[in-house]
C-alpha cells in the first residue's frame, strides 16, 4: 500500500512580535457575553415566549430522565429514551450543581461547555494567527436562537471539537474524547475517520475501542436497563424536517397522491409524518445513509494526501452526509455542523470553507422553520414547504460540495 503523502502546508505570514495580528480573544469573548446574554434572556422568556414548548425538553423529557436515573436504572419502555447509555452523564450533570433547580443547572452547564469549547477554539486559532474558527461558533450559535441552551447538544459537540483539536499532538486524548461522545450521542465517532494514517490512526481508534469499552461496562454496572434504548431506533419514522418529510411535504401541499391521507403526529419525541409511502420513504433514507457510509469507507480507502485539516474536514463531510440522510435532521443538528465548521476554520488548510458558508446561512433558514414558524412546518403551509426546502436545499448541496472537495484535495491527481 502506497503510504500517504504530507501535502505542505501554506507558509505563515510573517508575524510581529507578540500575538499575531487578529488573534487578540477579546472581540470574541465580549460578542460571546452578550450573545449568550442574550440567549439567557430568551431561554427566561423575558420577551414572552418565542416558539412553543422549546424549554421543555428539559423541564419535562430530561427531568424525568434524571428522577428515573437516579434510582439506578436507565428509562424502561420509554420510546422518548433513544440515546446511547453515555448520555445519562450529561442528564445526571446537574446534580453538581446544588442550589440551582434542574433547568437552571442544566442551562449553567450548557453556558460553561459553550465558554469550554470557544477557549479551545481561540487558543486554537491563535497558533495560526487567525480566530475564524472561535467566530464561526460564538456568532453561529445564536443563529439557532437559545435551542442550544435547552438541548444537549453543545456537550456532545464539545467532546468531538475537543476531539479533533486533540488529534495530530494527543491522539490517545482524542480517542478517548470521541469514545465518550460516541457513548453519548454516537456520531463523535466519526471525528477521527480521517486520522492521518499510521501511527496517529492506531493510537486514536486503540484509545477510542479501549474507552468505549470501559466506559459502557461501568455504566452496565451503575445501571440497568442499558441497552433498552435500541428497541426503540428501529420504530422511528419520517420527521416533518428531514429531507423524505420534505418531500412528503410538498406531496400533501399539491395533494398527491391520496390527498389528505398525510398527516402529522408526536410520536417518539418529535412530529412525524404517517401516511402512504411513509415506511418507503424512511427505507430510502437508510439507504441513502448505508450508501453514504460506503462513499466514507472508499474515501478512507482511497485517500493519499492528508494535510493539516483533513480530519477536521473529513469528519464536517461524514457528519453532514449522515445529517441530509437522516429520517430526523432536529434543529438540534445544526449545533453539531456549527461545531465542526468552526474547528474546520481555524487551519488555513480546510478546503471547505464555502461549505461553512452554506451551513451558517441553513442554520438562519433552520430557526425560521423552527421555532419561528414551526406551526406552518407542522401544517405544510406554503411558506413552511418553502422554508424546508430551502434549509435542506442548502444541507443537500453542502453535502455535495463537501465530498467533492475533500475527494479532490485528497484522492485526486493534483494539476500539474
Amino acid at each position: 500500500m502506497t503510504s500517504p503523502q504530507l501535502a505542505p502546508s501554506t507558509p505563515a505570514a510573517p508575524q510581529a512580535p507578540g500575538a499575531p495580528r487578529g488573534s487578540s480573544p477579546v472581540r470574541p469573548a465580549v460578542v460571546w457575553i452578550l450573545t449568550r446574554a442574550l440567549q439567557v434572556l430568551l431561554v427566561s422568556e423575558v420577551f414572552g415566549r418565542v416558539g412553543d414548548g422549546i424549554n421543555g425538553e428539559v423541564h419535562r423529557i430530561y427531568r424525568t430522565w434524571y428522577e428515573q436515573l437516579l434510582s439506578g436504572a436507565f428509562p424502561l419502555d420509554d420510546v422518548m429514551w433513544q440515546y446511547p447509555p453515555g448520555a445519562a452523564l450529561v442528564i445526571l450533570s446537574p446534580a453538581l450543581v446544588p442550589g440551582l433547580s434542574y433547568f437552571q443547572a442544566f442551562v449553567a452547564l450548557t453556558l460553561l461547555v459553550d465558554a469550554v469549547v470557544t477557549a479551545a477554539l481561540v487558543r486554537a486559532g491563535r497558533r495560526q494567527g487567525r480566530l475564524a474558527g472561535a467566530w464561526v461558533w460564538v456568532a453561529g450559535l445564536p443563529l439557532l436562537l437559545h435551542v442550544p441552551l435547552v438541548r444537549y447538544d453543545v456537550q456532545v459537540t464539545a467532546l468531538a471539537v475537543l476531539a479533533l483539536l486533540a488529534l495530530r499532538r494527543r491522539p490517545v486524548a482524542a480517542g478517548a474524547l470521541a469514545a465518550v461522545g460516541a457513548l453519548v450521542k454516537v456520531w463523535p465517532a466519526l471525528a477521527l475517520l480521517g486520522a492521518p494514517r499510521g501511527r496517529t490512526t492506531r493510537a486514536a481508534w486503540g484509545s477510542a475501542a479501549v474507552s468505549a469499552a470501559a466506559l459502557l461496562g461501568v455504566l452496565a454496572l451503575a445501571f440497568s436497563h442499558t441497552f433498552d434504548f435500541l428497541r426503540q431506533q428501529g420504530n422511528r419514522g419520517v420527521q416533518i424536517e428531514s429531507l423524505g418529510g420534505t418531500a412528503l411535504a410538498l406531496a400533501r401541499l399539491v395533494g398527491a397522491p391520496y390527498e389528505g391521507a398525510y398527516r402529522v403526529e408526536y410520536r417518539y419525541g418529535a412530529m412525524e409524518y404517517l401516511g402512504p409511502y411513509v415506511s418507503t420513504v424512511a427505507h430510502a433514507s437508510l439507504a441513502l445513509t448505508v450508501l453514504a457510509f460506503g462513499w466514507l469507507l472508499l474515501w478512507r480507502v482511497r485517500a493519499r494526501r492528508w494535510n493539516a485539516a483533513t480530519a477536521c474536514d473529513a469528519a464536517l463531510c461524514a457528519v453532514l452526509l449522515f445529517v441530509v440522510t437522516s429520517r430526523v435532521i432536529s434543529p438540534q443538528y445544526m449545533i453539531w455542523l456549527i461545531g465542526l465548521s468552526a474547528v474546520c476554520m481555524t487551519l488555513r488548510e480546510s478546503v471547505l470553507r464555502p461549505v461553512v458558508k452554506l451551513l451558517l446561512l441553513a442554520c438562519f433558514v433552520s430557526t425560521l422553520a423552527y421555532p419561528l414558524a414551526y406551526g406552518q412546518v407542522t401544517t405544510g403551509t406554503v411558506y413552511g414547504c418553502l422554508l424546508m426546502l430551502v434549509r435542506n436545499g442548502l444541507l443537500v448541496a453542502a453535502a455535495l460540495l463537501a465530498c467533492r472537495r475533500l475527494w479532490a484535495s485528497t484522492v485526486a491527481r493534483p494539476a500539474s
